[in-house]
């Protein structure tokens, strides 16, 4: 019965012409990207027909435009006025077709920052399934003006103009629809993150949330980011990942190339948007590991472009940009291509931004692992660690706040002594060393007379000690010659919250890097 009224109800609105509305994903309660940029909106009406789109606060008149309706399945678009952060507002558009006049309406419209955050499962997961989960829904109340939407999770062979489905319409952040499910909307790390955002910028932050758990890197992207790493199609191939992995994860998510991109992203492209942050790459441990320093950088690339030339211009190509490096999954039988995965999220450089990601940011989190999660080990619960982590970047890097500190040492020069066997890793800043050193650092080692090249070479752990501040020392007796030297190369390297070396400034772990010599 069901059925046979929505098809009664189709071929009414066909027999009727278009409907005139905006696109799925405008409506009361949502949250538009402030000035020096421009505002898109848009969305369906009849072919011809004149749609005036009118933005009001109280009986003040802020900006007002007419365009044409046009195309095959005809869609309006228009660019508000620059509008500065506040609100409410309420947003008129009037189609005028054959003499009949139709108006549609959003009200409490506030105008702040848009952010999209996308990924896979460790994004997806919801305020109900982390530490101290009830303190962090009691807030909601007090973020009024932090709003909420989520797509629906959709998978499509071709790019949609607009969203299949809305899982959370613009909402005002609630105690229900934070902690709505498992792996449902709304994001933790969305959420916290841009409460943090909001406590501080003082104004309103809009969050959309657009990710689906267990999903590769390719399928969100487009075909064009994607043949820039010599990727065309997706392997016939089964992905194998690991069963406890999967079930973790429920089923896996759509895994082929571009699917998610042209449902989940490509409808969003007209918003205008003021950055993103992402959480994903465990999907890639299993698929296309060693490509990943070329297809994320590549998504980065490809979705700063689209976005701009979705939204005429308005939202900036190169905008910031923040990713979260992947924690931890297997401590007993740790999973090697973990840390591979976050050293290619830096596109092998081991921080950012760098030249090849500039405009980037990124919260370290293999210090955070968490092997009793009820949600599977890959499921860290500490998502208020991340999200202070990302904040903190996003206000370095966004927002251009040259006071903040938001990134681990990193080394500036090593120094090798062979006639002692031992060198001398000088850090970038001052350090906190929180543990002993003896495992966390490995030497590429032949014990024999050869060179690289012609003698084996093993990885071992070697031992090291702070002897200054800025200076870690790294032993290698029995070495004869060393390759290359790395920090925290294994799927779980230290404890929670204990791996050896942090920035003596705001805590702030260092990442893992690898360092070949010649």
């Amino acid at each position: 019965m069901a059925v046979t009224i929505l098809l009664l109800l189709g071929a009414l609105l066909t027999s009727a012409g278009a409907v005139f509305r905006f696109a799925s994903y405008y409506g009361d309660h949502m949250v538009l990207q402030q000035m020096p940029a421009r505002a898109v909106v848009w969305g369906y009406g009849d072919v011809g027909a004149r749609v005036t789109v009118t933005l009001l606060q109280g009986m003040d008149t802020i900006s007002k435009t007419a365009v044409s309706v046009h195309g095959d399945v005809g869609v309006w678009k228009v660019l508000l006025d620059p509008v500065e952060y506040g609100g409410p507002y309420h947003l008129v558009a009037q189609q005028t077709y054959k003499q009949e006049i139709t108006s549609i309406h959003l009200d409490d419209v506030l105008f702040g920052d848009v952010w999209v955050c996308g990924g896979q499962s460790n994004m997806e997961m919801t305020v109900s399934q982390i530490f101290n989960a009830s303190q962090e829904l009691a807030r909601a109340a007090h973020f009024p003006y932090v709003r909420l939407f989520s797509a629906s999770l959709e998978s499509s062979d071709t790019e949609l103009l607009d969203l299949a489905g809305v899982d959370l319409e613009w909402s005002v952040p609630t105690a229900e629809n934070l902690g709505h499910g498992d792996f449902t909307y709304f994001s933790a790390v969305c959420w916290i993150y841009g409460r943090y955002l909001a406590r501080k910028l003082k104004y309103p932050i809009g969050l959309v949330e657009s990710v689906w758990g267990g999903t590769p890197v390719e399928a969100w992207s487009s075909k064009t980011a994607l043949s820039k790493c010599g990727l065309s199609e997706t392997p016939k191939e089964r992905i194998q990942t690991d069963e406890s992995y999967e079930f973790m994860e429920g089923e896996a998510g759509p895994c082929q190339y571009s699917v998610l991109w042209n449902a989940m992203i490509h409808p969003l492209l007209n918003m205008t948007i003021k950055g993103a942050v992402w959480y994903q790459g465990e999907q890639n441990t299993g698929l296309n590991t060693n490509l990943y320093n070329c297809t994320f950088p590549a998504l980065i690339q490809d979705w700063r472009r689209s976005f701009h030339e979705g939204s005429l211009g308005q939202t900036d190509p190169t905008f910031p940009f923040g990713f979260v490096q992947l924690s931890t999954y297997l401590k007993s039988q740790p999973d090697d291509n973990y840390p591979v995965i976050r050293w290619h999220q830096t596109a092998d450089y081991g921080y950012v931004p760098n030249p090849k990601m500039p405009n980037t940011f990124m919260a370290v989190a293999m210090d955070l692992g968490d092997e009793t999660s009820p949600y599977g080990s890959v499921h860290p619960r500490d998502k208020l660690t991340v999200a202070q982590r990302l904040y903190l970047g996003a206000r370095a890097v966004a927002y251009g706040d040259s006071r903040v500190h938001f990134q681990g040492p990193f080394p500036d020069k090593i120094d090798i002594y062979y006639d002692q066997s031992y060198m001398n890793i000088t850090y970038n800043q001052e350090l906190l060393v929180t543990a002993a050193c003896d495992h966390i650092f490995e030497v590429l080692c032949s014990p024999g007379d050869g060179v690289y090249g012609e003698s084996r070479y093993f990885w071992v752990s070697a031992p090291a000690a702070a002897p200054s501040s800025r200076v870690i020392t790294v032993l290698f007796k029995g070495c004869s010659h060393i390759a290359a030297v790395r920090y925290a190369w294994s799927d779980w390297p230290c404890d929670y919250k204990q791996c050896p070396i942090y920035s003596a400034r705001g805590r702030l772990p260092a990442p893992l890097f690898i360092k070949y010599f010649q």
